[in-house]
């Protein structure tokens, strides 16, 4: 495949240039450091290009094969892959969680009857983010599981939306048990490797052993690479180059239809759950409307458009997906640090397609609040 890395290789509605203008100036800010950016036309590939460097200092310059972690835009494969699974007779989605013998335990023992669909929209009714900070602190997964079962609900569950990592992760044992492969080895052979994501693989070892891969920054500081989300990896577990994460966005256009058929998608992308707004009470949060949740995507209304995606945050890194499933139009974008300018972006990248008037969502020079992906 020819990857459009230059200006004369850019064609479509959206101006390539004024967009790389835009990036530009955003990469001037202080909290940037490295960037790869892709964008998808009309299903066809029409932008790539890396912006800065892939650590400060000495870093080599981002390129189109410079690896990043996704964070929580893993959570998409993880969604992705039961459904094909379930598609495939493995188990079923209306399946309950105690049918697999999970280390996961819930208030009330309401495990034994949430669903795998229920898990993978997070309605387990724990509370948002429930023991992060255990898992930040180094306690195992499969522990802090088990001790889910003592947390006061917030909502009963299936009936709320709670953003759920550690929780989440424990749709890597049902594959894993369903399967019999691990379940990295599983999202290789089901997804990654029919798809041609190369670069793409599950683990922090993995990411440190890609020969040009982007370290974790904040504000121009190096950080350490943390293992902790890594231990959960249907979660946050994923890394890859640009380029294979917008392979993954084609795919979750209908454009691989082998791999993810159309009646997958529609599972994957329907909205099972209402949610917060995405990015909070800025002024893109307050923009996008209706936010729901369906298999680890979410979806919002823009402009009159229905968009998908998702995004990510983990120490050092940022990632995001956002995409018209209608017209196969979307961005992707992958960051090794902790600024929310490239979320803001993604609302010029759909002004630009849709041909709305220029609105600065960007806001360059007047204080940069963060964003909650």
């Amino acid at each position: 495949m020819v990857l459009p890395l230059k200006p004369q290789d850019w064609r479509g509605e959206i101006d390539y240039r004024a967009l790389d203008n835009r990036v530009q100036a955003m990469m001037r800010d202080r909290s940037m450091t490295g960037l790869a950016v892709a964008v998808v036309e009309d299903g066809r590939l029409s932008f790539v290009k890396g912006y800065g460097v892939t650590m400060p200092d000495e870093g080599e310059a981002v390129g189109p094969d410079t690896v990043f972690r996704w964070a929580s835009l893993s959570k998409t494969i993880a969604g992705s892959l039961s459904a094909r699974l379930a598609q495939d007779g493995a188990f079923s989605l209306n399946d309950p969680l105690g049918k697999f013998d999970t280390s996961l335990r819930l208030p009330a023992g309401a495990q034994a009857t949430l669903t795998i669909e229920q898990l993978l929209s997070q309605r387990t009714g724990l509370p948002r983010n429930a023991y992060d900070g255990w898992l930040e602190g180094g306690r195992a997964p499969k522990m802090i599981r088990q001790a889910l079962g003592d947390v006061p609900p917030q909502c009963p569950p299936a009936t709320c939306h709670t953003y759920q990592n550690v929780a989440f992760d424990t749709i890597r044992e049902i594959v894993e048990t369903a399967t019999r492969r691990p379940y990295a080895e599983e999202a290789r052979q089901r997804l990654f490797l029919p798809l041609g994501m190369s670069s793409a693989t599950i683990g922090m070892t993995e990411l440190s052993d890609a020969r040009h891969w982007a370290r974790p920054t904040r504000y121009g500081r190096r950080l350490t690479l943390a293992e902790a989300y890594y231990l959960t990896p249907a979660a946050a577990g994923v890394n890859s180059n640009i380029v294979d994460l917008a392979r993954w966005m084609q795919a979750q256009m209908g454009l691989a239809p082998a791999v993810l058929p159309a009646n997958v998608l529609e599972e994957i992308q329907r909205p099972r759950v209402n949610t917060g707004k995405p990015y909070g009470n800025s002024p893109l949060g307050r923009t996008l409307e209706k936010p729901g949740y369906g298999l680890a995507m979410r979806s919002f209304g823009y402009q009159g458009h229905r968009l998908a995606g998702h995004s990510g945050a983990v120490d050092g890194y940022r990632a995001t997906m956002m995409f018209d499933p209608a017209r196969k139009t979307g961005v992707v974008m992958l960051w090794n640090s902790e600024s929310s300018l490239p979320f803001k972006l993604q609302a010029e990248v759909f002004d630009l397609y849709y041909h709305l008037p220029f609105n600065d969502w960007l806001e360059l020079g007047k204080g940069q609040a963060q964003l909650d992906p």
